[in-house]
């Protein structure tokens, strides 16, 4: 008989996990309380509570929402995720896709300024030594420090919002990068040096294949980065956005919308993590 293979093994031992988690998930908001509510009480204070509107016989809730409640506000978001209804009123598709606008943009603009300078620093020890301090000083600011500065300097929430994601974004390619240029194989260096290859050509057709799975792996760290960014970004900027969308709800003290934009902010995050991967796998070479 043939064994199951791996991925299918993990596959069902994942649904087993996910089933676990929704039964004490379910268990945990909707479970009764012990005795009855209505335990201890008199028949004139059972009646006095009904008139008030409450069911001293009914089930014990946490107030928190349980899996049955998310998953219908799930599904009236999902099934109109485009209606615009007002400033405060937009549906999901167009709250997500400003906040991955933000991100792209942000993202492509580190890329432009971090591979580039990491190519310069990863081929030069000169360079190397010159802007390391900067790096070692720059790389630890939280990016939601520069926000204040963002928004002084440039009077904008969204362009302060894109800077947020440029400064976030840039540290990872730049260093990924510096570090796969300056481990790319003498030998390879040496045969490129004795064809007599002009820098240029050396550098697209010898240094930038063998560095390009740690540059894509660069990228792929700081698009996760890019993307936590960006919702706490959306949160105190306001506007629009998944961030937005997320704070906007708790002021309507509606968790199930809250818990509904945390599962998605998730589901897109492993997607572009997905995406950065298969990326990677398909410049990944066998020596």
């Amino acid at each position: 008989m043939k064994t199951p293979s791996l991925n299918l093994r993990a596959a069902v031992v994942s649904l087993l996990i996910f089933v676990c988690f929704i039964g004490a998930w379910q268990l945990a908001t909707t479970g009764p309380s012990i005795g009855g509510s209505s335990a201890g009480m008199t028949a004139e204070e059972i009646e006095y509570a009904k008139m008030m509107g409450k069911d001293p016989g009914a089930e014990k809730s946490s107030g928190f929402p349980p899996p049955v409640e998310v998953a219908k506000a799930s599904w009236e978001h999902l099934s109109d995720p485009f209606y615009d209804k007002g400033p405060n009123d937009k549906g999901i598709g167009i709250q997500l896709a400003h906040s991955l606008a933000r991100v792209g943009l942000g993202f492509v603009l580190a890329m432009a300024v971090a591979l580039p300078l990491g190519f310069l620093i990863g081929m030069s020890p000169l360079m190397q030594k010159a802007f390391n301090p900067f790096v070692q000083v720059l790389k630890p600011i939280s990016p939601l420090a520069w926000m204040p500065l963002a928004l002084y300097t440039l009077k904008d929430s969204d362009v302060s919002g894109i800077f947020v994601i440029f400064i976030c974004s840039i540290w990872p390619m730049l260093i990924n990068t510096a570090f796969g240029v300056a481990g790319v194989k003498r030998e390879w260096l040496n045969v490129a040096s004795t064809l007599e290859v002009n820098p240029l050509r050396k550098a697209f057709q010898v240094i930038l294949p063998a560095a390009a799975p740690t540059i894509l792996t660069g990228m792929r760290i700081s698009m996760g980065i890019a993307w936590l960014v960006i919702v706490a970004a959306e949160m105190l900027v306001g506007g629009t956005g998944v961030g937005y969308f997320v704070w906007n709800e708790w002021n309507n003290l509606s968790l199930t919308n809250v818990i509904f934009a945390v599962l998605l902010i998730g589901v897109v995050g492993m997607l572009l993590d997905l995406m950065f991967a298969q990326l990677q796998k398909a410049v990944t070479y066998v020596e």
